[in-house]
């Protein structure tokens, strides 16, 4: 009787560990989960050597640009947000730019771009830095006068691409005070540089 009993227990029990087995959830993998590995993002793809080859003839074509009055250029290049700084320090604009170009504000006898180089940043940004040297320049003002602003500048100009075509969105210059080839302590580096243009325009920075 008592061993009966004992089995029917025994029974018993296994029949609820077997029941309360089948109730388990099924375990499926959380795809919710970070995984345990890092994947890296693809590397952006650069084409370096384009861009700074485009940037390089921008900057050198500014010569032309200049003697041409190719005021269209001008604006095609400069974004309508343009910043720019003039070597006295104020602001210039877009309009004036192109206006000054258009109506031969500014012009030389020479105007060389010289030591330009771009530093890439990415596929949409780019820094071109370099010199100009300016012979026989003049900048006229609104009462019809002239200002001499021969000599040479160092100058940033900042590029965007915006809509796959490359924007000039800044540009800063100021006048070199001891040019190369120029020792300090000689009479010409002693020799204050001539008075700069009321308006400035990213034409006197090229």
């Amino acid at each position: 009787m008592q061993r009966n009993a004992l089995h029917l227990i025994l029974a018993l029990m296994c029949f609820i560990v077997l029941g309360l087995a089948g109730c388990q959830p099924s375990i499926s993998p959380d795809t919710n989960r970070e995984p345990l590995v890092a994947v890296s993002p693809a590397k952006e793809t650069v084409d370096k050597a384009a861009i700074e080859a485009e940037l390089l003839r921008i900057e050198r074509d500014y010569p032309r640009v200049l003697k041409e009055k190719d005021a269209q250029s001008i604006d095609q290049l400069e974004a309508d947000d343009i910043v720019v700084v003039s070597p006295d320090g104020k602001l210039g604009s877009k309009a004036q730019d192109t206006e000054d170009i258009r109506n031969g504000n500014l012009s030389a006898e020479s105007w060389e771009v010289v030591d330009a180089k771009v530093n890439v940043l990415n596929k949409d940004a780019a820094i071109a830095s370099g010199r100009s040297i300016v012979k026989g320049g003049k900048f006229k003002l609104l009462d019809g006068k002239s200002l001499d602003i021969s000599g040479e500048y160092r100058w940033i100009d900042t590029f965007a691409r915006r809509d796959g075509v490359w924007k000039l969105v800044g540009s800063i210059t100021t006048q070199v005070r001891e040019p190369e080839g120029n020792p300090a302590g000689s009479p010409a580096a002693k020799t204050e540089p001539p008075p700069l243009p009321t308006k400035a325009s990213p034409a006197a920075t090229k």
